[in-house]
Order: structure tokens, then C-alpha cells, then sequence
């Protein structure tokens, strides 16, 4: 799909300029930060499975996945500021568009945008990074639908105004699932609590374990897509056993709250320090 749509995208590009068309351009600039975006996410891939390969990468590289979600999300508020603004200019004085090729590049475009739609769906179930390429697609996909009514209006009529109305729209249409595709990656890149946590019936489940009588330093966050992340200190009775504290929190955190990766401290009840950190 990423030769496919970089071939395309310059397919459009050079219509769109020959064209006149800022609806034909507008969906040439979302499809480029489609092949951007799978770009990255392909990179993201390749690199986020490297874990081991330097020491100091303690996690990995699995959160370059989330760092390219946010750079996709950027791209495509990018691409709908440039065509709002041009689009305004073109509402004073809209030029003369050539629809008949606009209306067969943007059918080719509407055919790219389906087969890259049905190879990217299951994938954006399971990766922000390729839901990321996946919204691009969705929006190039309405977006050559657009193209293809704006170039039949232009046939038909000869309205000038529907080729600069149908960009605004394009871009219009995009930009709300683009601020959620922002919102959840810095969510991410802040380590907040994934969404739907309830770090209360956390600790409490925590707490309830027998022989654990406080839970403190409880933190839960998102590394990549799919792999949330918990510590915490958990201060038990002197005479508890460790090893069955220890067995029993993982297990209640993975199956009650689907956290399968913790990090527990089992500290006695006797041990001072632990529970005064500063931050």
C-alpha cells in the first residue's frame, strides 16, 4: 500500500496542478500524509520490536509508534489549514477547473483509497500508529468521493465554487477524528492513566490481598498500543508470605484490569522509607 499510494499520490498532485482543482489537491495532500504515515508506521514496526539492542533503551523503542501517531495527527492539521486559506483565496475569484480529468484521477483515487481501507482495518484494532494511517484513509477515501461529486457538478453546471467548497469540506471533515488521534497519543506520551482505569478499585483490589495492609506509589500508564503498564509498593505483614502477595497482585491485575506487565514491591510492615517519596 506504500508504493501504491506514493505512486498515486504523485499521480494527484500532478493532476491537481494541471487540473486547477484545489479539491483534487486538497486529497493529494491528505493522501501524502497517508504515505507518510504508513511510512512511519512500517519504521515504527521495524524498530518498535528491538528491546534489547541497547542497554539504555529500557523499554525499547515500542513508543516511536505513538510518536508517529502524533506526527500523522500534525500533518493532516497542516494539510486543512493550507486548503481552508486557499480556499478562501479562490472564493473571491474561483478559476476555471477541468472537471473530466479531475473526475477520472479521483475515480483511480477512489479505487487506491478502498484496497488500502480493506488492508488497514483489521491492523487499526491493535495499533494506534496504524489507526493513525488508517483515519488518512478513511478521509482520502470520503475525500476522492468528494472530488468525483464536485467534478460532476462542474460538468454538469459549470459551478465553479463547488471545487473550493468540496476541499473546505474534505479538510472540514477530517480535523475532529484528527484531534482525537492527537489527544490519545499525547495522552500516552504524558503516561496519564489509560483510558477507563480506575485506579481506586486498583488499589483496593490491591489492599484486599491477604496479608497486604497498604498499597501505596500505585502508578498505571500506556506504553504503545495494547500494553499498559502498572508499579506500585505494596507493604505487607511481617509474617506474610512474600512469594503468594506477590503471585496473587499480578494475577488479580491481569485478570480484573487487564494489566499483565507490573512492577510490585513487597516491603514488611516494619520498613520505613518507601512510603515517603517526593514526587
Amino acid at each position: 500500500m506504500f508504493v501504491l499510494l506514493s505512486v498515486f499520490t504523485v499521480v494527484e498532485v500532478v493532476a491537481g496542478w494541471l487540473t486547477n482543482s484545489l479539491a483534487l489537491l486538497s486529497d493529494a495532500g491528505h493522501m501524502l500524509t497517508d504515505v507518510l504515515g504508513l511510512g512511519m508506521a512500517l519504521a515504527a514496526i521495524h524498530v518498535g520490536g528491538r528491546t534489547n539492542q541497547r542497554r539504555h533503551r529500557t523499554f525499547g523503542l515500542y513508543r516511536v509508534e505513538i510518536l508517529a501517531a502524533l506526527a500523522n495527527a500534525v500533518l493532516l492539521f497542516a494539510v486543512a489549514i493550507y486548503v481552508l486559506v486557499e480556499a478562501v483565496l479562490r472564493f473571491r475569484d474561483p478559476p476555471e477547473v477541468l472537471g473530466a480529468p479531475m473526475l477520472v484521477v479521483a475515480s483511480l483515487g477512489l479505487v487506491a483509497n478502498l484496497a488500502a481501507f480493506a488492508l488497514l482495518r483489521e491492523g487499526a484494532k491493535e495499533s494506534m500508529n496504524v489507526e493513525g494511517a488508517f483515519l488518512e484513509v478513511i478521509a482520502d477515501t470520503v475525500g476522492s468521493v468528494g472530488v468525483i461529486v464536485a467534478a460532476v457538478v462542474l460538468q454538469v453546471t459549470g459551478w465553479r465554487y463547488v471545487d473550493p467548497l468540496v476541499g473546505v469540506a474534505i479538510s472540514v471533515w477530517i480535523v475532529p477524528r484528527t484531534w482525537m488521534l492527537a489527544g490519545k497519543a499525547v495522552r500516552v506520551l504524558v503516561q496519564a492513566a489509560p483510558p477507563g482505569t480506575d485506579l481506586d478499585a486498583i488499589e483496593a483490589d490491591l489492599g484486599a490481598v491477604d496479608g497486604v495492609v497498604d498499597v501505596h506509589d500505585l502508578h498505571v500508564w500506556t506504553l504503545t498500543s495494547d500494553m499498559d503498564v502498572a508499579s506500585a509498593h505494596l507493604m505487607v505483614r511481617a509474617d506474610a508470605d512474600g512469594h503468594a502477595v506477590l503471585d496473587r497482585a499480578r494475577q488479580l491485575l491481569g485478570e480484573r484490569h487487564g494489566i499483565t506487565h507490573a512492577t510490585l514491591q513487597v516491603e514488611p510492615e516494619d520498613h520505613r522509607g518507601c512510603d515517603e517519596v517526593s514526587w
